[in-house]
């Protein structure tokens, strides 16, 4: 799907630094994320799966297989408290 990007353990998702800008340019992109978000925290919170965060930060692009515990205005919280910002994340499958 992308192209260069790293494949990280949300253990060290912690330690990652996030610019401030969104990821995504268009409005119609932002709000199929946070559509796409919401359906992959139903999908674990109903049947404990996993899904795939493709995300930026300073670095470059990142993976994580992870299960989404829950969603705000700004961030997308993962098990043991681990945030990423909601404006980092390119796409979930």
């Amino acid at each position: 799907m992308f192209d260069n990007l790293v494949v990280v353990e949300k253990e060290d998702i912690c330690s990652l630094h996030f610019p401030k800008e969104d990821v995504l340019q268009k409005i119609e992109d932002r709000r199929y994320r946070k559509m796409e978000l919401q359906r992959a925290m139903s999908l674990g919170n109903l049947s404990q799966s996993k899904v795939k965060i493709f995300f930026q930060d300073d670095a470059g692009l990142k993976k994580v297989e992870t299960t989404i515990w829950g969603i705000t205005d700004k961030s997308v919280i993962l098990k043991k408290s681990t945030i990423i910002p909601l404006e980092r994340i390119l796409a979930v499958s």
